[in-house]
Parts: structure tokens; C-alpha cells; sequence
């Protein structure tokens, strides 16, 4: 598929083998989409250790995006490469998606 098929709206899909999820380290909040994903069991793989688990996928998460691994509440941290990335907005509950709608980047967290 190339690049302006993306664009027009088709969804990515990987091959039936591979997971839907990476995540960068153990301990992090978040898993970045490697397809896009529809709500349901999905499968992620730690990139760091090679463990590969389950996750209950509550929204639509496009290619790129994050899901939730954990519940995370108002205002917490959100931990991505071992690292502080964000801070969120509001309540997310494991499975839902992490975008700019809910989650502040940590970089600019002080500037409004």
C-alpha cells in the first residue's frame, strides 16, 4: 500500500504473525501501534525482553498511536522508553487510546 492509500483512510494491516503492539521496556505505560487496531484482545511485544502479552484494546488505536497499558489517573505520568513522556489530562483506563486528547507532552508541560 503506498503512502497516499494510507492517506485516503485504508487501514494497515499487518500479517496475521505479527503483534499489534511494541513496547519499548518493561515498566512503561504505553504501547505503540504497529497496525491499526480495532477494540479486542491485541498482542504487544516488549521490545527489551522479547515477552509478548495480552491487551484488552477499548478504542479504535491508528497505526502509530498509544494504548494504555495500565489505568492512569488525572495528572500522572506517563512512562514511555523508561522515561517520563507526558503527563495526562484526564483518567485513562488500560486499553484506551493515548493521544494529544488526553495526555500532555511533558516537554511543554509548564508552558500554558
Amino acid at each position: 500500500m503506498s503512502q497516499n492509500e494510507a492517506q485516503a483512510g485504508e487501514q494497515i494491516w499487518a500479517t496475521a504473525s505479527a503483534p499489534q503492539f511494541l513496547i519499548h521496556h518493561e515498566g512503561d505505560d504505553v504501547a505503540v501501534a504497529v497496525q491499526d487496531v480495532d477494540p479486542g484482545e491485541g498482542e504487544a511485544v516488549y521490545m527489551d525482553s522479547n515477552r509478548a502479552v495480552t491487551v484488552r484494546v477499548a478504542d479504535v488505536i491508528p497505526l502509530g498511536h498509544k494504548v494504555a497499558l495500565v489505568d492512569l489517573g488525572e495528572g500522572d505520568e506517563v512512562i514511555e522508553y523508561s522515561v517520563r513522556i507526558g503527563v495526562t489530562r484526564q483518567p485513562i483506563r488500560a486499553g484506551q487510546h493515548v493521544h494529544v486528547h488526553n495526555i500532555r507532552s511533558a516537554r511543554w508541560q509548564n508552558s500554558m
